[in-house]
């Protein structure tokens, strides 16, 4: 007798959120999760923001049914979000949006309209980049290739080279662009940056795909846009998903957008139609509590200003992790070593260990970090950096 399943491979466990298995397993008392991307408080706790909890009381108070709310989700936290993202850029009469299950759920809605309209279209990536690019866009039926990214030698960007295999990038072609805080390096592109690869996208023909999964935690909500907001007035075509994970501390209600921009309006809402198409034969409708928060807040001036705050002081708080890990590495173990650190940008920093050095701050001091070197600085604890900073200097 043949069986459906015996024929399928022992799963491969995923890099990230296995660690967290690792971590809750581990019976050390000063074990530290550098692993999976959430950002902490000072307890180790992360929080619901406070505009959200008042979010969830009027939502909780005023909302009268349960009933769906259609395919492209909610039309108000889609036009809200876009604000946030796109500001006054004059892109909105030639733009459409759907409320997605999280960016992921846009990455992959954007993918199969990709293949829909192009099938086969090669996906340029960023080498590193988010884990969960590569195997999405594969999943939509593209095919990827990689742009050269980080310097493993000053952990900053490798401008030169990126652009040169940016460059290389043909019409018909589409270039993923981290919006900002880029996962996993915490190496971001300069604004002069966004400027040249318009530029090429322009000449070249290719299609820029932003995606935006932590506007806020950079340099602020505005500057972490300025790269994006000036793509997306200068090219005919451009894709585009945002979170509300991090940024509303959303993690758990999978609330994001996919977005198009096109040419013109025609050609937009066509986009729009066929992503509805897509959406209803894989999730039918996006998740709503997320999104009546997110639009709750936005709606009103007090939270969207109590929310501006407490995300601006999350921001502050991260780059004061990096210059407090920092400052320990040299006042007390004289070293330099780690400076790069306080250039990077969001909740991510990758420290240029081997999986092997990686492994032995898991092994000896209960420091859980992703294989390919990733720590998340949004992890950490201010009473945890003498700890962390020992252990650096102790594997490196």
């Amino acid at each position: 007798m043949t069986f459906m399943f015996s024929h399928l491979s022992e799963p491969t466990l995923d890099p990230i959120l296995s660690l967290s298995v690792a971590y809750r397993n581990d019976p050390r008392e000063d074990k530290v999760d550098l692993g999976i991307g959430v950002y902490r408080n000072s307890e180790g706790q992360t929080p619901i923001m406070k505009a959200v909890s008042e979010a969830q009381r009027i939502v909780t108070n005023e909302q009268q049914t349960k009933a769906y709310v259609g395919l492209a989700g909610c039309e108000e936290f889609n036009q809200s979000i876009a604000k946030v993202v796109f500001g006054e850029t004059p892109i909105y009469d030639r733009m459409s949006i759907i409320q997605t299950p999280g960016a992921s759920g846009g990455l992959r809605m954007l993918g199969d309209l990709l293949n829909v309209a192009a099938p086969g279209t090669t996906v340029w990536l960023s080498n590193p980049s988010y884990v969960n690019h590569k195997p999405v866009m594969e999943a939509a039926g593209l095919n990827v290739k990689f742009y050269r990214y980080f310097n493993t030698e000053t952990k900053q960007v490798d401008t030169d080279a990126m652009l040169t295999d940016i460059s290389s990038a043909g019409a018909g072609d589409v270039v993923l662009l981290h919006g900002c805080c880029h996962n996993p390096t915490g190496a971001d592109i300069s604004l002069e940056d966004w400027k040249q690869i318009t530029d090429l996208s322009v000449r070249n023909g290719f299609v820029p795909f932003v995606d935006v999964a932590y506007q806020g935690f950079g340099d602020g909500l505005e500057a972490d846009a300025f790269g994006l907001r000036h793509m997306a007035e200068n090219v005919e075509e451009m894709l585009l998903t945002t979170s509300c994970s991090k940024n509303f501390g959303l993690y758990r209600e999978r609330t994001g957008a996919a977005v198009v921009i096109g040419k013109n309006a025609k050609e937009a809402a066509n986009a729009r139609g066929k992503l509805l198409t897509l959406a209803r034969s894989t999730y039918t409708m996006p998740p709503d509590h997320g999104a009546a928060l997110v639009k709750t807040i936005l709606a009103d001036e007090h939270l969207t200003s109590q929310w501006q705050t407490e995300l601006s002081e999350m921001q502050q708080r991260l780059v004061s992790l990096r210059d407090g890990l920092c400052k320990e590495l040299k006042n007390n173990h004289s070293s330099d070593q780690f400076d790069f650190i306080m250039a990077h940008k969001g909740m991510f920093t990758v420290l240029g260990f081997t999986a092997e050095q990686m492994q032995r701050l898991r092994t000896d001091f209960g420091i859980y970090g992703v294989d390919d070197g990733r720590i998340n600085i949004a992890g950490l604890s201010e009473t945890q950096l003498p700890y962390v900073a020992n252990a650096l200097m102790s594997v490196s």
